[in-house]
This record gives structure tokens, C-alpha cells and sequence, in this order.
């Protein structure tokens, strides 16, 4: 239970620090606070993973390289979808947009990597996860184009690079 907590409590100072971006030391002693508020209400919940599994030979490196994937593809999705925005005739060639819904497979079926593939590639701009049906293995997204092809294509166009990056931390099962 202490290393729980003390998981929960680093995850949430963090946090605290990102929003806040405010280095005072009352503001980081009421960080450290509602921080330890946090995790006592989240630790009986279930296990978590400590910030220092980072650490751990290989996990740094593949969490940097997610990390500056995740971060390019967000800049690319952008400038996609400011061109979609600003060139509205440089869309589909002979039609309007095609935005829609999209069922895209997944090797994964653990809700932490469920979840991480969620939060990630809905971070990039070009699809929003909706929903999650883990016994088909399937993710839905609404997507601002619809990729062509079925859904091989789109889960290499969408959650497939995540899921490789993320296949290092090796955590729950993959199908």
C-alpha cells in the first residue's frame, strides 16, 4: 500500500507541476498536498505503475522515442488539418471532406494499454477514440478523413504506430 502511494503521489505532484508550471514554494507545498490527497483517495483502487519504472534498461529510451513520435505526428496532424481549413479545394480531390467513423483492430487488450493507446492518438488531432470493445479487439475513432482501404490500412494509419512504440514497456497482454 505505501508504494502505492507513493507511485500515485509522484504521478499526481506531476501533474501538479505540468498545470501549474509555478515553481513557489507555498504553491509546491499545496501541490505536495493535494498530490498526497490523491493518492490516498486513488490507492485502493488497484495497482499502478511508479514514475520510476522509467528507469527500468530500455524504458527511458522507448519512452523518449514515443514521445517525440507522438509529439511529431501531432505537429503533422496539425498542419494537416490547418491546410484542410485554410485550402479547403487541396481536400479530397472531387469531394467534400471525408470525416467519419472508423473501427480500427488492435493487438492489445490490457486496460493500461487500451488506454495509453486512447489517450495518445487522440492527442493527435486526426482521430478521437469513442469507444473501446476489448472483446472484439476493436477501437473506434471519429476521424477527421477516413483512410482509405479497410481496416488493416486504417489501424496502420491510426493506432498501429502507438501500439509498436509502446510495444517495449511490455506491460499486459497482446493478442
Amino acid at each position: 500500500m505505501i508504494r502505492r502511494m507513493a507511485a500515485l503521489w509522484c504521478w499526481a505532484y506531476l501533474v501538479w507541476v505540468l498545470l501549474t508550471w509555478t515553481l513557489t514554494v507555498e504553491m509546491q507545498l499545496f501541490g505536495a498536498g493535494v498530490a498526497l490527497a490523491v493518492a490516498a483517495a486513488l490507492a485502493p483502487l488497484g495497482e499502478v505503475a511508479g514514475p520510476w519504472q522509467l528507469l527500468r534498461p530500455g524504458r527511458l529510451a522507448a519512452a523518449a522515442l514515443l514521445l517525440g513520435s507522438a509529439a511529431g505526428r501531432i505537429v503533422l496532424a496539425n498542419l494537416r488539418l490547418s491546410r484542410l481549413i485554410w485550402h479547403p479545394r487541396l481536400r479530397h480531390p472531387g469531394g467534400p471532406l471525408r470525416s467519419g467513423m472508423v473501427i480500427v483492430p488492435t493487438r492489445y487488450t490490457s486496460a493500461g494499454q487500451l488506454t495509453a493507446v486512447g489517450l495518445i492518438t487522440s492527442v493527435i488531432v486526426d482521430n478521437q477514440i469513442t469507444d473501446v470493445d476489448r472483446d472484439r479487439h476493436e477501437l473506434q475513432y471519429h476521424a477527421v478523413v477516413v483512410p482509405e482501404g479497410g481496416q488493416d490500412q486504417a489501424r496502420d494509419e491510426i493506432n498501429g504506430p502507438v501500439e509498436r512504440r509502446l510495444r517495449p514497456f511490455g506491460e499486459g497482454r497482446e493478442r
